[in-house]
């Protein structure tokens, strides 16, 4: 009788009953436990104006936001040593584990921003504060992407597995998203006296809050199958960064190319759009903070559309199709964003925006295709940080620097220009990976 159970329960999971249950659960935690995660380490970019006014010397105000978005880059870099060591306890211990810890160390990090003395206080340790702060959440930030879709990945069937990680994507924009209407919100809601005294501290210390609810769900998922075979078979690798670098560098070295449009166009899209706005086109912050939120809501829906179409037609055209628009329209919607009447100007980021989200649509599932299961965690983990760190963390701050110092307003475009087409060459030489199975 326990045999014919057993054989039952076998043919019923075969069958697909049990998996379909699982995946929505799966994707439903990622989605939430993304959310919680980008909401924490956005909101730091979208108070960049009023962080610099707290945090840093406002003899010139350019100087002070150069140093905010300074401190906003830095942890960009953390994230490489973040994705390091996340990476090896997924890959290691259970994708589980690590990605509890990391939502945990964000929302403390960010909590702790919202409990800061500012410089007038502390002077320049207050600063030093606000970036060891910063540095922490982006080491939590390293292990959270590779992680999560590592996790849906693995219980995805590969018919769905691009539309299924897309949504795990679409976490970050709702997170992004979350924070840039918490700014809206504040900007139209307090008084400028009102945000000064107090009112900025709001949406750090709001982490506390949703913290607790993405670590409740993130420890409401059970491991991945594919990760207890690895284990079962005993193909868990004593130090997998090491097995990475060895024998999937090629595949680390794409991905750190692929994901050029997606790192720095969307930082480009999003965050310093906002600034780009209130500065180059003399926008209103309500004014700025309604674009970026636009441009989010239109890159959630994009992302499941790309990622359906990944999975119909194949990840290499999609990479193409997104990376191609990118490269063309950079500088018309930036002349859009600085010079454009209202409407237009809002136009700018949300088409930016979308060239990113089909291109990212697509991104990671055909990240978990490449890598095997003993080290996909550390492999994603490294190639997306590694991108980060060099195109993404740095681009609201290079952005700056580029106008400040050639006195252009469309130099920004030039930044997003280039990082589409690093995506697009690479593409070209991508093979495609449609309907893999994924290996152990």
């Amino acid at each position: 009788m326990a045999n014919s159970t057993t054989d039952s329960v076998t043919a019923a999971d075969q069958a697909g009953a049990r998996p379909a249950q699982s995946h929505a659960k799966v994707i439903r935690a990622a989605i939430l436990g993304t959310v919680v995660e980008y909401y924490d380490f956005g909101i730091y970019g979208y108070m960049a104006t009023m962080v610099s006014a707290h945090f840093f010397v406002q003899d010139d105000p350019t100087a002070a936001l150069l140093g905010t978005f300074a401190a906003f880059a830095v942890a960009f870099f953390l994230r490489v040593p973040g994705g390091i060591f996340f990476g090896h306890i997924g890959d290691k211990y259970g994708r589980k584990k690590a990605l509890t810890w990391t939502i945990l160390l964000m929302a403390v990090a960010t909590a702790l921003m919202g409990l800061l003395p500012t410089y007038a206080t502390l002077g320049v340790w207050a600063t030093a504060l606000l970036t060891l702060s910063r540095c922490l959440q982006g080491f939590a930030a390293g292990g959270e992407l590779g992680g999560a879709n590592s996790f849906v990945s693995e219980h995805a069937p590969p018919k769905w597995r691009a539309f299924q990680t897309s949504m795990v994507n679409s976490g970050t924009y709702i997170g992004s998203l979350c924070a840039s209407l918490m700014a809206l919100v504040l900007t139209t809601g307090l008084s400028a006296e009102q945000i000064a005294a107090w009112g900025w501290r709001i949406p750090f210390l709001l982490s506390l809050v949703i913290g607790v609810v993405g670590l409740w769900i993130r420890n409401s998922l059970d491991e991945t199958e594919q990760f207890a075979d690895v284990q079962e078979q005993s193909e868990v690798v004593k130090v997998p960064l090491f097995a990475v670098l060895s024998t999937a560098w090629r595949q680390v070295l794409t991905i750190i190319l692929l994901g050029a449009v997606i790192t720095g166009g969307y930082y480009i899209a999003s965050v310093y759009a906002a600034t780009y706005l209130q500065t180059a086109g003399q926008r209103s912050p309500q004014f700025a903070f309604a674009a970026t939120c636009i441009a989010m809501v239109l890159g959630v829906i994009t992302l499941p559309i790309s990622g359906y179409l990944g999975d119909r037609i194949g990840r290499k055209p999609v990479f193409i199709a997104g990376s191609a628009a990118g490269a063309l329209l950079g500088v018309p919607m930036f002349m859009l964003m600085a010079d454009g009447p209202a409407p237009l100007a809002i136009l700018g980021p949300a088409v930016l925006f979308i060239c990113v989200s089909v291109v990212n649509g697509v991104s990671f599932a055909t990240y978990a295709e490449m890598l095997r299961a003993r080290f996909r965690y550390s492999g994603i983990a490294l190639g997306n940080n590694v991108t980060n760190m060099l195109l993404g963390g740095t681009a609201p701050f290079l952005a700056t620097l580029l106008v400040s110092s050639t006195g252009n307003k469309l130099a920004p475009a030039g930044y997003f220009v280039a990082c589409a087409l690093i995506s697009l060459v690479t593409s070209f030489f991508l093979k495609e990976t449609k309907g893999r199975e994924l290996a152990l």
